[in-house]
């Protein structure tokens, strides 16, 4: 065997994260980690990777049990982990993140660049990744750093690979990059531990599955034996069976509450036109990079635009920066919520109030924002200790349920949401999908991006394609078709 943990516990304080958690990895196997946020998974995986050390329980790697209790220990056994927060320095490039800690010398013990230049080539190609390794790593489209951080991960020796929502910002193109190389590992006998909310990807790259719920074991699955409800019922302790709310009739959008009309935005053909009703909640589908990203920050930001006209509640739009579109009512959860959305190192509460009024975001909440925090922590159903606490330490599902409070406690006129479930559980899914139905139901219309297609047509009304920042297919959620949608945005057909 090449892994085994045996009856792992872990406890911070009075709380424990982890109690009596089994699991065993052999070589040339995908073994899929599955739960809820907050279930554990990602202390046990810090747990393997040296993070942690465990509070009773043992663990062995090819046999040989261990007791380390840092990073360098475990790297140094064969085990190597891509975390899903990306741990890129933004001000360097490529191949200098690549080489960070171990750049290669000449002779006279300087940095041989074009050494390093030579194999962080090799490596991205190696992961089916096209970029100039001197291009600065902050410049990068979000799939693209990932693809980093995970050449990063892969090119060390390791015979233990650890991923940690590794498609989370991952487009169709690049996860199956990531599958063809996970493939690779498995067949020159490595053993890859797989974190995913994603139960499709799972189904086609794993072969088991150990599923954990509230810090323990749950269960054991071959894949081949199981199913898709089993282990959603595992997982969550209830059955899934409508996972997306009952979407609106055709005729129910309602007037129109965002137009754009023959906008072109900077650095793309253009143009787009497409509205948004004020019952609707309206996606944005495409390749990765097409411009979907770019359109919504046009929207919210304003700057971008070289061309044509944005009209929000019946009136032209014109501004220049998130200030605008902030004071006009419009509220944006951003695809990277921990380096764009969130406050880190403030608390919970703290991060609510950061959109309430302008020049207090930052500061101690009024109390009227605090009986309003109150409020939406309560709707959201958000899990902390506190609103005092900080919202680092909240899993991701319960990170993005505060972004969400940030924009109901100001009482947002329009939510644009890039990527509303990311590294977000099944369950929480459930309970975002619901809310911003809730929400449009009541008049704010939400504008969705989203790399899964299936998340696109079970939860909007209309789904527009976009094609090189140009709007190119559109189709009412009942009539759209993973098909449809890939076939509009690679041939450019208009439905």
């Amino acid at each position: 065997m090449l892994l085994e943990a045996a009856d792992i516990t872990k406890s911070f304080g009075p709380v424990h994260a982890l109690r009596g958690v089994s699991l065993r990895l052999r070589p040339g196997s995908v073994h899929a980690v599955l739960g809820e946020n907050g279930a554990g998974k990602s202390t046990l995986m810090k747990i393997i990777s040296g993070v942690y050390s465990p509070t009773t329980g043992t663990l062995k790697v090819a046999g040989e049990q261990v007791d380390w209790y840092r990073a360098e220990q475990a790297r140094a056994a064969g085990i190597s982990t891509i975390f899903q927060e990306f741990i890129l320095l933004p001000n360097l490039s490529v191949a200098e993140n690549l080489f960070l800690g171990r750049e290669p010398r000449t002779a006279f013990g300087l940095i041989d660049r074009a050494r390093m230049r030579e194999e962080s080539r090799r490596i991205l190609e190696g992961v089916g990744l096209d970029l100039d390794p001197d291009v600065l790593t902050g410049s990068l489209r979000v799939a693209e750093q990932q693809m980093v951080e995970i050449a990063k991960g892969v090119m060390r020796d390791a015979r233990i690979f650890v991923f940690d929502e590794p498609t989370a910002a991952l487009g169709d193109r690049e996860a199956q990059k990531l599958f063809d190389l996970i493939r690779r590992l498995q067949s020159e006998g490595k053993g890859v531990l797989y974190i995913s909310h994603r139960l499709p990807e799972l189904f086609e790259l794993c072969d088991e599955v150990t599923v954990l719920k509230d810090g323990q074991f749950a269960g054991h699955f071959l894949m081949k034996d199981t199913n898709a409800e089993q282990l959603v019922t595992t997982m969550v302790g209830r059955s899934l069976d409508q996972l997306y709310p009952p979407r609106r009739p055709a005729d129910a959008a309602g007037a129109p509450a965002l137009e754009l009309r023959d906008v072109v935005v900077e650095g793309l053909r253009g143009p787009v036109n497409f509205t948004v009703g004020r019952n609707e909640i309206v996606g944005l589908a495409g390749l990765e990079g097409q411009g979907q990203i770019e359109i919504t920050r046009a929207i919210y930001e304003g700057h971008t635009l070289v061309s044509g006209e944005i009209r929000f509640e019946g009136k032209s739009f014109d501004h220049s920066g998130p200030s605008g579109g902030i004071g006009a009512g419009i509220g944006l959860i951003p695809e990277d919520r921990k380096t764009e959305g969130l406050f880190l190192s403030l608390s919970v509460a703290r991060n609510i109030s950061a959109g309430l009024l302008p020049g207090r975001g930052l500061a101690r909440p009024a109390p009227v924002a605090r009986r309003s925090i109150a409020d939406q922590v309560k709707r959201l159903r958000i899990r902390l200790r506190n609103v005092g606490q900080s919202i680092r330490e909240l899993s991701g599902g319960n990170q993005q349920k505060a972004l969400l409070a940030r924009w109901l406690v100001r009482g947002v006129k329009l939510l644009i949401c890039e990527e509303p479930t990311r590294g977000v559980d099944i369950g929480a899914k459930s309970e975002i999908y619901a809310l911003l139905r809730e929400l449009s139901d009541g008049g704010v219309p939400v504008l969705v991006t989203s790399r899964e297609l299936p998340e696109l047509i079970g939860l909007c009304d209309r789904i527009v394609v976009i094609r090189d920042g140009a709007t190119v297919a559109e189709f009412h959620g009942e009539d759209a078709t993973e098909e449809k949608i890939m076939a509009a945005a690679i041939e450019g057909g208009r439905a």
